[in-house]
């Protein structure tokens, strides 16, 4: 068959850019779920992410970006669209008197530039450790653990502006960021971030109030850790808790922990003395899911079929092998009406979900 000029340009663009078709994404997520995406290609640096974006662009072709995919759920009937696997790598560190600023690239592997920064002696990420995923997914969600946000730490993100085709350096103030949220989540459409820039302190303070960790560290009879075992404690805490990614398809954390107004936790609290609470500032409270999913719903450790929640942790839900995207969505409902039924909270969650 004789190719169209307009065929003829997409094999020529398929063969530079090594553009492919119909690529099954489950293989790019963690939680081993997902349909194909009618382009799929990686990009190693900017000229890459041009032309994949001049390649959407030009032919009409909406886009995602994906990293490590740790936190996302794909359609059994895959994304009809180009889904960008951003690979760009690169770290730069400079000097600026007590503080250091990190610049990675948005395709390095998070865990190990936190790693990188801890043996450097640089406190900031150290709570932020063995979290699954890629740089450029940190400012997106506003990751967090342990009382640490990434907000607490990023200085600019540089990014692709999708809508007015340029490069764009914006601040933290300027990525609006919120718990488990930001500018990128909002307007999943408008940016593509290509690195991050973290300022990281040569003389900073470990932060070891979560009950979790004070309790690793009586375990351990540490009193005052330094950063390496606070990263060790870390890491011992998410292994007991999570589970292992060779062993199961999962997002980790499923929905987002519960942030109430003081009077509906004193509310809680009355009728759950045993919860725990973490306050946020006068007026809120935050709640940890985990424990009204384990203690009020007695959602640990159920399964049906292919899917079901961590025999460790309640938030987690887990991919057992076959399991598809309805299936979590559906054990997702039923844990939404349920923690809704018992407490009034309408709960939200983390994962974000591609179709």
């Amino acid at each position: 068959m004789e190719l169209t000029p307009v065929h003829q340009h997409l094999a020529q663009t398929f063969q530079q850019m090594k553009i492919q078709e119909h690529v099954i994404l489950k293989d790019y997520t963690t939680f081993k779920i997902g349909g194909p995406a009618r382009f799929f290609c990686i990009v190693k640096n900017e000229d890459d992410l041009i032309e994949a974006f001049n390649f959407s662009k030009k032919n009409k072709i909406k886009m995602f970006v994906i990293g490590g995919g740790s936190n996302l759920l794909i359609a059994d009937a895959g994304y009809d669209g180009m889904v960008i696997k951003m690979d760009i790598s690169g770290k730069k560190y400079i000097e600026e008197g007590d503080f250091v600023k990190v610049t990675a690239g948005a395709g390095e592997n998070w865990d190990k530039l936190v790693e990188e920064t801890v043996e450097k002696g640089l406190y900031g990420l150290e709570n932020l450790s063995n979290i699954p995923g890629t740089v450029g997914a940190t400012p997106v969600q506003n990751i967090g653990a342990y009382g640490s946000e990434a907000k607490d730490v990023i200085e600019s993100v540089y990014v692709l502006d999708i809508i007015k085709d340029e490069y764009k350096t914006l601040t933290n103030v300027e990525c609006d960021f919120d718990y488990r949220d930001s500018f990128f989540k909002k307007n999943p459409q408008r940016y593509i971030i290509i690195s991050v820039t973290f300022k990281l302190n040569k003389k900073g303070k470990l932060n070891f109030n979560y009950k979790d960790i004070q309790e690793a560290l009586s375990a351990k009879k540490i009193k005052n850790p330094n950063l390496k075992q606070m990263r060790e404690i870390i890491i011992d805490i998410r292994n007991r808790k999570l589970p292992n990614l060779k062993t199961y398809g999962t997002a980790g954390s499923f929905f987002k922990n519960v942030i109430v107004s003081s009077i509906k936790a004193k509310e809680l609290l009355d009728k759950y003395p045993e919860m725990i609470v973490h306050a946020v500032n006068n007026k809120k409270t935050k709640i940890p899911l985990a424990w009204i999913l384990d203690h009020v719903c007695g959602f640990r450790g159920v399964k049906k079929g292919n899917v079901g929640t961590y025999q460790n942790q309640a938030l987690v839900l887990i991919n057992y092998g076959n399991a598809n995207a309805k299936e979590i969505i559906d054990l997702a409902q039923k844990m939404v009406d349920k923690v809704y039924e018992e407490t009034g909270i309408e709960i939200e969650p983390e994962v974000e979900y591609l179709e």
